[in-house]
């Protein structure tokens, strides 16, 4: 159901407050056509409530001729910030940007990071931000998940489903997401509670199974039957099953680049307050997925780009899917025991 105004100010002072907003600094709200009208208006007025000078910025779309969805994630690589000098150079003044619009995987977002702007993503509905406000426990929990895949150098996953995947890892850091941006130079995304890394380049190989009741992102899709993923030196080779697989194949093909194929990020879930089914429960159009995204236990894992952790790959196609009942080694030890978080004193080698 819906949520009060007086509720989502309070959210976001919640946020805004965890993300060492202090009064005098500069607020940009980036908006564009889709930006939720209640989630900018009690972002202006917490925002100005605390002190800050708040500007909004809006601008125009862009992709919709080449996306096939309206999800912004559906199509990545350009934004209505390439080539735009001001707008940039307005965001880079400012301290904090909250963007009701989406900016991930463009240079521009990383050039504006660049500076110390701090930059925090919330798109989803007002309900949803409002039931997954961050707090400072999300990020102890998130920070030593990504303690220990820093020590790793090597991520395997299995599922009785018949993933096998192992992962060399070290050539890319390690990316936490909690929900506020309490560094400059920080990129969060509110709602999260996820830690994520990039194999290294091309080594990636084995057997991926989307099992029944696996989510497919952008699609926003629950898989029906199984698709197998035959992974060969970091790439998807083949994608094979029922509909659902030749849905996916469909899709993919439509960006006609193979470096959509790639595995790109891999990591877990580790928001208790995230729910697998909530996605059953919105239009496809309402949400981006967020709770899939961060459900606890989740194996998370996604094929596209690698430039947001510093690599060199790029292409508009990235997708994300989030795996159920897998576990996920590191160097051997178990960090989720089919599909459930595990302490550190809970951890033990693979059988």
């Amino acid at each position: 159901m819906s949520i009060s105004d007086y509720e989502m100010i309070d959210a976001w002072k919640r946020v805004l407050t965890l993300s060492n907003l202090q009064a005098g600094q500069t607020v940009t709200i980036l908006t564009g056509a889709a930006s939720h009208p209640q989630t900018l208006a009690t972002a202006l007025i917490a925002s100005q409530s605390m002190g800050a000078i708040v500007n909004r910025l809006d601008l125009l779309p862009v992709n919709g001729d080449k996306a096939l969805s309206r999800d912004a994630l559906a199509y990545l690589g350009t934004t209505p910030l390439t080539g735009n000098h001001a707008a940039i150079a307005a965001l880079k003044a400012s301290d904090l940007v909250l963007d009701l619009m989406t900016l991930l995987f463009s240079p521009e977002q990383h050039d504006i990071l660049k500076g110390g702007t701090k930059i925090l993503l919330a798109v989803e509905p007002p309900e949803i931000l409002a039931r997954l406000v961050p707090t400072l426990a999300d990020k102890a929990r998130v920070a030593a998940a990504a303690a220990r895949i820093g020590a790793a150098r090597q991520m395997r996953v299995t599922s009785p489903a018949g993933t096998d995947l192992t992962c060399p890892l070290g050539q890319f850091p390690v990316i936490s997401e909690y929900g506020f941006v309490d560094e400059p130079g920080r990129w969060d995304h509110w709602p999260s509670g996820f830690v994520l890394t990039f194999p290294d380049d091309g080594q990636a190989s084995g057997r991926i199974v989307i099992d029944r009741g696996d989510i497919l992102l952008p699609q926003k899709r629950y898989v029906a039957e199984p698709i197998v993923l035959t992974v060969e030196n970091g790439y998807a080779v083949r994608i094979e099953g029922g509909i659902d697989a030749d849905l996916l194949n469909d899709y993919m093909a439509a960006f006609d680049d193979p470096e959509g194929y790639a595995i790109s990020h891999i990591g877990w879930g580790l928001q208790p307050r995230a729910r697998w089914s909530t996605l059953g429960l919105y239009d496809r159009e309402s949400t981006i997925g967020m709770d899939a995204r961060a459900f606890a236990g989740n194996f998370l894992f996604s094929l596209g780009p690698n430039n947001e952790a510093g690599g060199t790959r790029t292409t508009a196609c990235h997708i994300d899917i989030p795996l159920r009942h897998c576990d996920v080694l590191l160097d051997g030890e178990a960090v989720v025991r089919r599909g459930v978080v595990l302490s550190p004193d809970d951890a033990t080698p693979h059988a």
